[in-house]
């Protein structure tokens, strides 16, 4: 590959990154239907190559230099709040071993996000009748194994918590032992005692005043 061709690649990786981070941040699309819309957007009905696409990270270095550049006003706010609603959330859960994931953790949170756990148990059914004898009403779902397409789906269970969406992945205990970290190194899900570690370690942010 030529350096022309090379860095005119580089540059529509970055131009398709830019526009997936904005439809993740004022639409609440998900990183994979942002990254093929925004492909669309700019490549037309081009079926693009794998190596054209950016990757999650850099998609999220743009969302947060979007977050960065026009809801740096109600952003951090907004994260604050979450991830005191996300400690409230893990201390009533804490016979399954809570573990936070998502936006919420890694700071990109804006208004359309929810909370995302990863709950660990001897089974989804005992999740299932602790969520219903607290008078939550939950609903059912299926997400991707954190261990990747051949681990098959697993249960998930969303409610609304204090006027949040919440939704908690079950894993059996054994699968505590993987995925601490993602695939560029960051820390892919936290406990407890570390969302509470960036809670202390965060300034509380203030809603603005409303109009």
């Amino acid at each position: 590959m030529t350096p022309n061709v090379n860095d005119e690649l580089q540059l529509l990786r970055a131009e398709i990154a830019a526009a997936a981070a904005r439809l993740i941040a004022e639409d609440g699309a998900d990183y994979n239907t942002a990254k093929r819309k925004a492909a669309r957007q700019i490549l037309g009905d081009t079926q693009p190559p794998l190596n054209l696409l950016p990757d999650n990270a850099q998609i999220e270095a743009e969302v947060r230099i979007y977050q960065s550049l026009f809801h740096a006003d109600t952003q951090p706010a907004r994260l604050f709040r979450l991830r005191t609603l996300a400690v409230d959330i893990m201390e009533g859960l804490q016979a399954f071993n809570p573990y936070l994931t998502g936006a919420v953790l890694n700071g990109t949170a804006g208004p359309h996000d929810d909370i995302h756990l990863q709950l660990f148990a001897d089974s989804a059914k005992e999740v299932e009748i602790f969520l219903l004898n607290r008078n939550l009403q939950i609903e059912i779902s299926e997400t991707p194994h954190f261990k990747g397409p051949r681990h098959g789906m697993v249960e998930t269970v969303s409610f609304m918590w204090h006027k949040e969406g919440v939704h908690a992945a079950l894993y059996e205990l054994d699968d505590l032992r993987g995925a601490v970290k993602s695939k560029d190194g960051k820390l892919a899900r936290a406990d407890l005692a570390a969302v509470r570690a960036l809670l202390v370690n965060s300034t509380h942010p203030t809603e603005p005043p409303a109009p």
